[in-house]
């Protein structure tokens, strides 16, 4: 595949890249800090392998609407299962991006070409919605997200971390830790040359059976992914889920991730109404003083000791809350305002791939362009300093 450049000028940007870390936050190549505001886009790492909308609006106006929404960057999902098959995607999720089946519209191309090759494929979509985003100006953060091609619902033991050789032949989609790696550097060479990808999002929720997985193994696995992708481009970030669904990152405490390359090292944490495992009570039934000390044990310590930037990379709630709901989120949102933490809320979609349900969470509607002006919105504005 082509190298992907950004071809957004160096005026047209509000920060000077490469990123770096300086103690809890993450600074541009003139030391100024740059604090993510970021919104997760999904699709690309379910069941129909490409990113949701792009039946609806082309892909340049999608990345203009997050942009005009206030978001500075993406947190943009795929499945290891994707990147090992990289299927030919379906045109009728694409026809609103007419233009990525140009290539393969002329007769002598479509005559000459297998049928299984008659249009593009996943990571070409893929690889196009980033040249999107980048080239209006916002930053992306690449995730492994699944290692199937489905919902991740926390309920397929194939899924509960980076690798399931340990479980023999019982998983579909079956991932080493060195497998694992050659799917992270597949993904990421073709964005080399882009300043405006920032860096890895190494695993979504590492957890283990039943939140077992410790964070020694997760640290080392973590540490040997980041080396193999700082060889490719030395400028990206790593960021480094917690454990426990993303929610743990205690254990940076006392084995914090190091690499070879120093100021690399992004800590992230998902913080969701029932979250909080290792507790009877989930955070939509905690005070406040309860919620904000689970806050400062999981992940804000490294904040207020200055060790490290921690992204909260999964948030949300539905636009039609429950008290639950907005106890937890006024909450959340009160918290992040104090802490002053970076952000990724979860999610932009409307609706869900496989059956097109409805997205609760989404912050646009159905036509991908008009934004549901709620509370969530008027809070995230907030966080972003609107």
């Amino acid at each position: 595949m082509e190298p992907i450049s950004s071809s957004v000028s160096k005026a047209e940007l509000k920060f000077t890249p490469p990123l770096r870390t300086s103690g809890r936050y993450i600074v541009d190549a003139d030391g100024k800090r740059h604090k993510l505001a970021s919104i997760n886009w999904y699709g690309a790492s379910d069941v129909n392998f490409v990113a949701m909308g792009l039946d609806i609006r082309h892909r340049s106006e999608i990345a203009r609407t997050i942009r005009e929404m206030g978001f500075n960057s993406v947190r943009f999902p795929y499945s290891d299962q994707m990147v090992i098959e990289n299927p030919v995607v379906d045109p009728r999720w694409l026809q609103a991006n007419l233009d990525l089946l140009d290539p393969y519209q002329n007769s002598e191309t479509r005559d000459q070409a297998p049928l299984e090759d008659a249009g593009p494929r996943a990571l070409d979509v893929f690889n196009a919605c980033v040249e999107a985003m980048t080239n209006e100006g916002l930053t992306v953060i690449i995730n492994d997200h699944i290692t199937n091609a489905v919902w991740c619902d926390g309920m397929n033991l194939c899924d509960s971390s980076w690798k399931n050789d340990q479980y023999g032949p019982i998983c579909k989609v079956k991932q080493s830790t060195a497998s694992w790696i050659e799917n992270w550097k597949t993904i990421m060479r073709p964005f080399i040359s882009n300043p405006l990808v920032i860096g890895a999002d190494l695993r979504n929720e590492p957890r283990g059976v039943w939140g077992t997985m410790t964070w020694n193994g997760w640290a080392t696995a973590a540490e040997q992914a980041s080396e193999a992708l700082l060889a490719m481009q030395p400028n990206w970030l790593m960021f480094v889920e917690g454990t426990s669904s993303a929610n743990d990152c205690s254990g940076a405490a006392s084995r914090p991730v190091s690499l070879s390359i120093p100021d690399r090292v992004v800590y992230s944490s998902h913080v969701y109404s029932w979250s909080g495992w290792g507790a009877l009570v989930p955070y939509h039934r905690r005070p406040y003083p309860s919620f904000a000390a689970d806050m400062e044990r999981k992940w804000a310590y490294l904040l207020r000791s200055d060790e490290a930037p921690v992204w909260v990379g999964e948030f949300g709630a539905p636009n039609k809350a429950s008290d639950g709901d907005r106890h937890y989120w006024d909450n959340l949102m009160r918290y992040l305002r104090e802490a002053d933490a970076d952000f990724g809320y979860w999610a932009l979609n409307p609706r869900k791939p496989e059956k097109y349900d409805n997205e609760s969470y989404g912050l646009l509607k159905d036509d991908w362009v008009t934004v549901r002006e709620d509370y969530r919105m008027a809070d995230l504005r907030t966080l972003m300093g609107k």
